[in-house]
C-alpha cells in the first residue's frame, strides 16, 4: 500500500514541474507519533520532498498524547494552526493525519491522487508579493494585498529526518520518522500591502531551515513563501 503511493506521486510528478518561477506549493502535514493511522505519512512526505515544486513540513501536535505517548516534536501552537484550518474549512473538528495545501485546499494524507489534484490547483495559482530573506531578516515587497491584510510567518523545520522509537501507545515498538519536521512557528506581524520588513530571532537549534510565509488571515490561502539555507 505504501509503495503504491509514493509510487503514485512519483509518476504524477512531472506535470507539476512546469512552476519552475513559482515559489513552492506548500504541503503542511499534521499528524502524531501515537496516531496509528500516521504511520505511513512520513513515507508520503518524504516522497514530496525530493520534488522542487513541494515544500512539505510536518507539525506534530499534541492532542493525541492521552493515548500514551507524549509526542516529543509536537508544540500546541501547531495545533492552534490545524485549528484555523478547521474553522476555516467547517471540519468540526481536528483529525490526522491531514494534509493542507497551500492553505487552499485539506484532505487525508493517505489519499494520493486527492493530494495531487491539491498540489496542481494550488500551483496553478498566481504568485504573491516578493519576499527577501537573509539569516536575521525578512522583507515583504508592496504588491496588492487582500482585504484585511495578511499574516506573515515564520516557519523553522529541521531538514534532517527525525527518527523516533514510539516506546507506549498504539505504536508501541514502531519507529516514526517525520520529514521536514517544524520545531519553530512565529506570526511576525501583518502585511497590507507596503514594504515591511522584520528581525528574525536566532535559531532555537542549529542546522534548521527557515520559511516565511505570507497569508490571508485566519487560515487563509498562502500568497508566497520563501526558504533560507539552513542555519549554522
Amino acid at each position: 500500500m505504501r509503495g503504491a503511493l509514493i509510487a503514485c506521486f512519483l509518476v504524477l510528478a512531472p506535470a507539476l514541474a512546469q512552476a519552475a518561477t513559482r515559489a513552492p506549493v506548500i504541503v503542511e502535514l499534521y499528524t502524531a507519533q501515537g496516531c496509528a493511522s500516521c504511520t505511513g505519512a512520513g513515507e508520503v512526505m518524504e516522497a514530496l520532498s525530493s520534488r522542487r515544486d513541494v515544500l512539505p513540513l510536518t507539525f506534530s501536535v499534541d492532542y493525541w498524547d492521552y493515548l500514551g505517548w507524549t509526542d516529543t516534536l509536537a508544540r500546541p501552537e501547531f495545533a492552534r494552526r490545524q485549528k484555523a484550518y478547521i474553522d476555516r474549512f467547517e471540519l468540526g473538528e481536528p483529525y490526522t493525519p491531514q494534509v493542507v495545501v497551500d492553505g487552499r485546499g485539506q484532505g487525508g494524507a493517505l489519499e494520493p491522487e486527492l493530494l495531487e489534484t491539491l498540489i496542481a490547483r494550488a500551483a496553478q495559482a498566481p504568485g504573491g508579493p516578493r519576499i527577501s530573506l537573509t539569516a536575521a531578516r525578512a522583507r515583504v515587497a508592496a504588491g496588492r494585498a487582500p482585504r484585511g491584510g495578511a499574516e506573515v510567518w515564520m516557519v523553522r523545520y529541521d531538514p534532517r529526518p527525525r527518527s523516533v522509537q514510539v516506546r507506549r501507545g498504539d505504536n508501541r515498538g514502531q519507529t516514526v520518522v517525520a520529514v521536514n519536521a517544524v520545531r519553530e512557528l512565529r506570526r511576525l506581524g501583518t502585511w497590507r500591502g507596503r514594504d515591511l520588513a522584520w528581525n528574525l530571532p536566532e535559531a532555537s537549534e542549529p542546522g534548521l531551515v527557515t520559511v516565511v510565509v505570507v497569508q490571508a488571515p485566519r487560515g487563509g490561502r498562502i500568497l508566497s513563501a520563501e526558504r533560507s539555507q539552513p542555519s549554522a
